[in-house]
């Protein structure tokens, strides 16, 4: 099946010129849940771009008739972010006008809801799918209202702007994937909510950073944090209900590249995952080793980050997926102080034992510059059969 393709304009330019969005919409035979899947919502980030773009030759071959429900696909979902260019770098991970971190701006309902523990109270005879119609037309009476906001003859800031464009798409979502990969060079891993861990086995990835506190501004973080908060006060209230709504946020290895092995294994998960829901019905899926498939989750205040100590120059910098133990020489920098002294070589070590799962792209760094990342954690857990 060919999937139905929309453009949605996102800005106009002063050279007049406007920037679109575009959306491929798979739509079943069968009625059911809406899928939601982007990609490059920073800049450099292009690996979920070639997911996509897979997923779409594929399903082309799959029938109406497999497909229960809708699923949305929107690549390069920031037409400014990877326009973005530093010599020879891609970046665009923050706004050129305002700083903003392109995946920290987006609206997050629980934030203006005062009412979520009279709303529960309200619902506590009724079904869980009733419960959730009533509130998702809850949310989207709310962000709607932005748009009067907008519609205002004093406007508002480009970020409000797009951020409504692109909710609009994906707020009624039951499940919303954001692709996303490392700035620097990265692990394939997943960002997962507590209570949805069981799901997360079926994208197949080794790793997952469990969300233990979350602000609402990222992208799957306002998608997912008031079904959260509801079901937290309806538990309160005796009545615990987990609802058919999942927000996930893949990474996919490194950033300016797309990645044969990340990208494949972005395809296979996210077909899996929606196998698994029943929203594909394709061979071989889902695949045998997702009941057996084991995700290790690593909490989120469980990821040390190493900054530059001094300035200088980085040499001898263990490998990306490297177990370390705690003392092991992680990198060393090659420093310069210019005191009257020779240059002095650093030995940095591991604070504690883990797994090297982000590593920095340049290799001179200011003090104070990012140079690397470990999943904290003792060596054996991290060991993958």
């Amino acid at each position: 099946m060919l999937p139905i393709i929309e453009r949605v304009p996102i800005v106009q330019l002063a050279s007049g010129d406007r920037l679109f969005i575009q959306v491929y919409k798979f739509i079943g035979d069968n009625p059911g849940p809406k899928a939601y899947i982007q990609s490059n919502l920073h800049g450099a980030e292009i690996a979920g771009n070639a997911v996509i773009h897979q997923l779409m030759e594929l399903w082309q071959q799959v029938d109406a008739s497999q497909i229960t429900g809708e699923i949305w696909l929107v690549p390069v979902c920031n037409p400014l972010g990877i326009n973005r260019r530093s010599q020879h770098f891609s970046s665009g991970r923050y706004h050129s006008y305002d700083g903003k971190d392109w995946n920290r701006i987006f609206w997050d309902y629980e934030k203006e809801a005062t009412d979520i523990n009279q709303f529960a109270s309200s619902q506590i005879n009724l079904n869980p799918d009733e419960i959730a119609t009533n509130y998702r037309n809850i949310i989207l009476k709310h962000f709607h209202k932005l748009q009067e906001e907008i519609n205002a003859a004093s406007g508002v800031p480009f970020v409000e702007q797009y951020r409504y464009q692109l909710q609009s798409l994906s707020l009624d979502a039951n499940y919303v994937i954001d692709c996303h990969s490392s700035t620097n060079q990265g692990l394939d891993y997943l960002y997962c909510f507590s209570s949805r861990e069981e799901s997360a086995k079926a994208f197949l990835l080794d790793y997952a950073i469990l969300m233990t506190e979350y602000d609402g501004d990222a992208f799957d973080e306002a998608g997912m944090k008031p079904w959260l908060a509801l079901e937290k006060s309806l538990a309160q209230q005796g009545n615990p209900i987990q609802f058919e709504v999942e927000s996930w946020t893949l990474e996919l290895g490194t950033g300016m590249q797309m990645n044969p092995q990340s990208v494949a294994k972005g395809v296979r998960g996210i077909q899996n995952y929606l196998a698994t829901k029943g929203m594909l019905e394709i061979p071989g899926f889902p695949l045998p080793e997702t009941d057996l498939h084991s995700v290790n989750f690593i909490p989120k205040d469980r990821i040390r980050k190493y900054y530059a100590t001094a300035g200088g120059m980085i040499q001898n910098r263990l490998p990306l997926g490297t177990l370390v133990k705690k003392g092991d020489c992680l990198y060393q920098l090659l420093s310069f102080d210019k005191t009257g002294e020779l240059p002095q070589i650093i030995d940095i070590p591991a604070v504690e034992s883990g797994l090297i799962a982000d590593i920095c792209t340049n290799y001179s760094a200011n003090q104070g510059d990012y140079i690397l990342s470990i999943f904290q954690g003792e060596t054996d857990k991290f060991m993958i059969n």
